[in-house]
């Protein structure tokens, strides 16, 4: 009953791949739908921060005069949009609309004593016109906060006294300067607002607040600090719910800034609330404005290309140049970034897109993708079970009915932590059982164990490397296999836009290293279980544990340099700009510098000497990058292609440079070494 058993469960393969198969076939209608909506949105929006434009302003002899001559130059340029935050008494100030002053500071300008019990903001509006457009939106805002407002007047100037303390007034939340948005938009420029989550969310002053965006023309809201517009009174009030009613009906979406520590809270909610009315936003920050045009039009080039970018936003800040003895910002250095052959805006234009107010993707979601991704879940299921059975043969059937039957419930539970768990389980499996079937082909085709390999005769040379590159190929085959799955399992909006993320990158680059491993140090020739007992009856040697300790040490690298957060060294960086420059898609360095390589010349190797088979645990990392490419899905999926199938290229040639090298330097070894024992 055992080898019966054992038997149906070998047999079963053949049905496994058939299954793979069709899976595969079954989730290329839900890519062909998720290609159709990268193409929907094609529009590229710069936006300015003139909160920053102000700031830089207050340090030159003619404020107004400069903040009139740089936004010409950001308009020429190619800057559209200006963000525009919720003011406070402090942006007025800097702005010259108005000055403020303490309790303290009031007594001293009018030479009169300090009242003892009274410790209140005075303001001074700087002309007839900022008190008229300012006055009552500071006394509508502060009667908000039930905090009382009188008029006040000083040298003939018109005032206000806030009865509240200065460090408390400053504080407050005030409606954009009208004068300010006037003049923008008399400009041409397009409104981003930036909104706070200020206490007490108050839904008509937001009602009006978004009539006047309306009739500016506003399409997208950025928002400021750590929650959504009316996040910290939901409970309350479904501050949350009634904000986005007054979206909807303005038409206005959302800005998603990327790579922020941690996402705003209630955004994911709000988005949803919105259809997903969102824009991903990649930030230059105010140091980073710094750094070399060429570096930042290569940044901007990228995110819009690489990344679904469609919103870039340029911050500035002043700095102290004491070679120059002047305070100076960086918007001389971001104009030159954004203009001429080599700047921002022309490369932009190049990859195809064009300028204007972004837009968000049209999800192109047809009426039988749920049908299609039921196929590619008995695919990757499948996929994951032909895993096992090379691995513990005895398992495959009931691995098989167990992973079936655990998606139906997770779909129906818990279907977000289903789709990663089986995407990240299937993006395991298909790099590894590519490699497995490589190693069993050079087991079977290679030199044997103990002494048949006496009476073995090698390949020769030429049909060992048409073998390897035969091979080279039916590996990256079985190994992009998974992508399919993946894009059609992960094939939601919230991924696309990052509110969403694929899971388990660290295990996916580990895990099929490890199980490679195990499976060219256990499962080649004799049984695993008595190979392991060997092992495990082995003495610990001094050269093991060095070994041991390298190992740890390079794998903590190869972890360190996964995943987003990874980081490069600056003459990795020029490298990847003169690829990007050069063929316009990067490939991966480990793929096409590391692994591919290695992979040709460890299988070339391998079909002469057994032992070279080890190599391939190091090529492993070639066929999972790809697969981990295409788990990027803020990533468009033409490119991550392009980006693979480089690789495979580059990498292609570069094997073949390493096997002439290896041919080269045998031949020189078996003709000199003779002589090196005499």
């Amino acid at each position: 009953m055992q080898q019966k058993w054992q038997k149906w469960n070998t047999a079963s393969r053949k049905w496994l791949w058939i299954l793979v198969v069709l899976g595969v076939i079954a989730a290329l209608p839900v890519v062909y739908d998720r290609l159709q909506t990268e193409k929907s949105s094609k529009t590229v929006e710069f936006v300015f921060d003139y909160r920053d434009l102000v700031e830089v302003a207050s340090y030159r002899s003619n404020p107004q005069d400069y903040i009139s001559e740089q936004l010409d130059r950001l308009k020429e340029a190619g800057v559209q949009s200006m963000a525009i935050y919720e003011n406070t008494l402090e942006d007025f100030r800097k702005a010259r609309r108005l000055m403020i002053w303490g309790a303290a500071d009031i007594a001293n300008l009018t030479d009169n004593v300090i009242p003892e019990n009274e410790n209140y903001t005075y303001v001074l509006f700087t002309s007839t016109e900022n008190s008229s457009a300012l006055a009552p939106i500071i006394r509508e805002a502060f009667a908000g906060l039930n905090i009382s407002t009188e008029s006040w007047s000083f040298r003939g100037q018109q005032g206000l006294i806030i009865q509240t303390p200065l460090e408390d007034a400053t504080l407050k939340p005030l409606q954009p300067d009208p004068i300010t948005l006037e003049m923008l938009h008399d400009k041409g420029f397009n409104i981003v607002p930036r909104l706070v989550d200020s206490l007490p969310y108050n839904q008509e002053a937001i009602t009006k607040l978004l009539d006047r965006y309306e009739e500016l023309g506003v399409k997208r809201i950025l928002f400021e600090g750590e929650s959504v517009k009316g996040f910290n009174d939901n409970a309350d009030l479904n501050s949350v719910e009634a904000f986005a009613e007054l979206l909807k009906e303005r038409g206005m979406g959302l800005a998603a800034i990327e790579n922020i520590k941690a996402q705003q809270k209630g955004f994911a909610k709000l988005a949803y609330l919105l259809d997903y009315d969102v824009t991903r936003l990649y930030s230059l920050s105010e140091n980073d404005s710094n750094l070399s045009p060429e570096v930042i039009s290569d940044r901007f080039a990228l995110a819009t290309k690489d990344r679904n970018i469609r919103m870039l936003y340029l911050n500035t800040i002043p700095l102290r140049d004491t070679s120059k003895a002047q305070v100076t910002d960086s918007l001389d250095n971001l104009i030159t970034s954004l203009s001429g052959p080599d700047g921002a805006v022309a490369k932009i234009e190049d990859n195809g897109f064009t300028l204007g107010q972004a837009t968000a993707f049209e999800v192109v979601d047809s009426s039988f993708q749920r049908y299609f991704k039921l196929g590619a879940v008995v695919g990757a299921v499948s996929m994951v079970a032909l895993l096992i059975s090379y691995f513990i043969p005895w398992l495959t059937l009931p691995a098989w009915v167990l992973g079936l039957v655990g998606s139906a419930g997770l779909i129906v539970l818990k279907p977000t932590l289903f789709e990663q768990a089986l995407a990240l389980a299937v993006a395991i499996s298909a790099p590894t059982v590519a490699m497995v079937l490589a190693v069993r082909k050079i087991n079977e085709q290679g030199p044997p164990l103990g002494a048949a390999a006496r009476s073995y005769t090698a390949m020769s040379p030429r049909r060992r490397l048409v073998h390897s590159l035969v091979l080279y190929v039916k590996t990256a085959l079985i190994s992009l296999s998974a992508v399919p799955f993946v894009i059609a399992l992960l094939n939601n909006i919230t991924y696309a836009l990052v509110l969403n993320q694929f899971r388990g990158v660290s295990l996916l680059h580990l895990a099929p290293i490890a199980l490679t491993g195990i499976y060219v140090l256990l499962y080649r020739g004799e049984f695993a279980f008595n190979k392991t007992g060997k092992l495990l009856r082995t003495p610990i040697t001094l050269a093991m544990v060095v070994a041991a300790v390298v190992v740890a040490a390079v794998g903590w690298y190869y972890l360190k340099r996964t995943g987003n957060s990874g980081s490069a060294s600056a003459l990795e960086m020029s490298f990847r700009s003169f690829l990007e420059n050069t063929v316009h898609v990067r490939p991966r360095n480990k793929e096409f510098l590391l692994a591919h390589p290695l992979f040709i010349l460890g299988a070339f190797m391998a079909y002469k000497y057994r032992n070279a088979a080890f190599i391939l645990i190091i090529a492993v990392i070639g066929q999972l990058s790809m697969v981990d490419t295409f788990a990027h899905i803020h990533s468009p999926v033409l490119i991550s292609l392009v980006r693979g199938l480089l690789g495979l290229g580059l990498g292609l040639i570069i094997g073949l440079v390493a096997v002439g090298v290896w041919q080269i330097a045998e031949g020189c070894w078996k003709r000199w070494s003779p002589l090196l024992k005499r």
